[in-house]
């Protein structure tokens, strides 16, 4: 079997296809989350993820919420976003609710990271009932090469 040297062409072909390739398998693996089957009354909000050259940004609309009641955790590999968004009920009024389209209760979405995220820098903010958290990327230092300075002993 003869083995076929790859030029830049096919070089560059390659690395778009394994990096389509890493975006399917990253959005297989967070359908697979979001799958499990969701506790009684909850919700969940609709997520926008956008990668730029230096960041990932997670914008989440949670309209009505104040940020007291959000929790956002943070490892190298998956952001979590939970809390609880109550109704509202006025005291003394017995309300009939005609319609009601706008969810209530528990929510947690559950985004797996496949960048390598600088974790001590990300922040959260709400914004009028859009969470922006941003994610700034570590530069990847894999595949770098670094000059190892070597000392030179004289042996005696």
């Amino acid at each position: 079997m003869k083995v076929a040297a790859v030029t830049g062409l096919e070089r560059l072909e390659l690395e778009r296809l394994r990096d389509r390739v890493g975006r399917l398998f990253a959005a297989l693996q967070e359908a697979t989350l979001t799958d499990a089957p969701a506790e009684p009354g909850a919700w969940s909000p609709p997520v926008d993820v956008c990668e730029a050259e230096d960041a990932v940004t997670v914008r989440v609309e949670l309209p009505g919420m104040a940020a007291s009641q959000i929790k956002v955790g943070l490892t190298n590999t998956q952001l979590r976003i939970c809390g609880e968004k109550k109704r509202n009920v006025p005291r003394g009024r017995a309300v009939a609710h005609l319609c009601s389209e706008r969810s209530y209760g528990r929510f947690s979405r559950t985004l797996p990271l496949r960048w390598t995220i600088n974790v001590t820098d990300a922040t959260a903010e709400l914004i009028n009932g859009l969470l922006v958290v941003r994610l700034p990327k570590r530069k990847d230092r894999r595949g770098a090469e670094f000059k190892v300075p070597i000392k030179e002993r004289d042996e005696g």
